[in-house]
């Protein structure tokens, strides 16, 4: 059993925080404002968004990390934008040897070694999508947990006994785990994926199902995506995972309604939708982050530059149903064995 503090009481705090109290350890969630109440008054209610099935579990609720606190693991789950802010608390509590940062970062991990060493920061990313309504968490994990995987790994991408154990905890809590190797790689990969597609959202007006409609929002994020890749590659960081990669293989005429139809579910409006709008600030501040990684190169980025002022919200979407892009058939058609496994990965990744 492990004492764990989640450092943040959101859709995948709560989430989280849940499931590791029913895998039999000593939890403890963070949380402020309203939220605190409500988790108080409350517990951590979650609502499954396909069955429609209610838990309440309860847990240690806290509004503070103190400098003499001591946790086997603090498991910090906040918007990239607000990281910065905790820092400070992190690093004068020197009782807790192993920190997880789990969330999206395209700047990579030299702001969290600084305040805090190397020897106490991991990275990794939580798979399960949703939405606050209320002190109610809905989300989209199935009862297996094949759809809300844990993402994890070390800096130097070894596999630690620590890392193990770490693993080992989500899976006997019934959550499955990735170790993956190349951790900042694959953050990386990730925004340079959803933020153009975040971006898509905003110039929709913020509706997935207008996105779906609007063939040009389509065109300019599966450009941008493109882009965002010769971009890691310019960097020296590998696209990962290898499904992803078949973005860049397939031509637009068949990959736009691949797009629109994963656009056009329940699951986008919850998965894709419900956090975006949630967390435009986050957005803008992950665009922000790859921006910089952009300029570092001399990559040409006329899809992400055109989606970038979208994360204003003062800046009114296209007209619905845009159509003005011609599209390319560059690119190169693959087996439908690739084709199966990227589509699954898209809709994965998606919501």
């Amino acid at each position: 059993m492990l004492k764990i503090l989640i450092y943040g009481a959101g859709v995948l705090g709560s989430f989280y925080a849940a499931q590791l109290h029913k895998g039999g350890h000593d939890v403890s969630i963070l949380a402020r404002g309203q939220r605190l109440s409500d988790l108080r008054e409350h517990g951590i209610v979650l609502e499954s968004a396909t069955t429609g099935e209610r838990t309440i579990t309860r847990v240690n609720v806290v509004d503070n990390l103190a400098p003499e606190d001591a946790y086997d693991l603090v498991i910090v789950v906040m918007r990239k934008n607000q990281i910065v802010s905790v820092l400070p608390t992190l690093a004068a509590n020197q009782h807790t040897p192993n920190v997880l940062f789990m969330g999206n970062n395209a700047a990579g991990p030299n702001e969290l070694v600084e305040a805090l060493g190397p020897e106490r920061v991991l990275l990794g990313f939580g798979g399960v999508g949703g939405l606050r309504s209320g002190h109610v968490i809905h989300h989209l994990a199935r009862s297996d947990q094949k759809t809300a995987p844990v993402t994890i790994g070390e800096l130097d991408g070894q596999t630690t006994p620590r890392l193990k154990h770490i693993a080992a905890a989500f899976i006997k809590a019934g959550v499955s785990v990735r170790l993956n190797p190349s951790i900042d790689a694959w953050l990386k990969s990730h925004v340079a994926l959803v933020s153009p597609l975040a971006n898509a959202l905003y110039l929709a007006g913020g509706d997935n199902y207008q996105l779906a409609r609007t063939r040009d929002g389509i065109v300019l994020s599966i450009r941008a995506i493109r882009e965002g890749f010769k971009v890691l590659r310019a960097q020296g960081v590998p696209v990962t995972p290898s499904a992803i990669k078949t973005i860049k293989w397939l031509p637009e005429p068949i990959l736009v309604p691949l797009v629109r139809a994963v656009l056009n579910t329940e699951r986008a409006e919850i998965g894709l939708a419900g956090h975006a709008n949630a967390a435009r600030d986050e957005m803008k501040h992950l665009a922000d982050e790859f921006r910089a990684l952009t300029n570092s190169t001399k990559i040409k980025t006329p899809a992400i530059n055109r989606l970038y002022p979208y994360t204003d919200p003062a800046v009114p979407p296209i007209p619905d149903g845009s159509r003005q892009i011609a599209l390319s058939w560059g690119g190169v058609l693959i087996g439908s064995g690739l084709l199966v496994g990227f589509i699954i990965g898209l809709i994965l990744l998606l919501t």
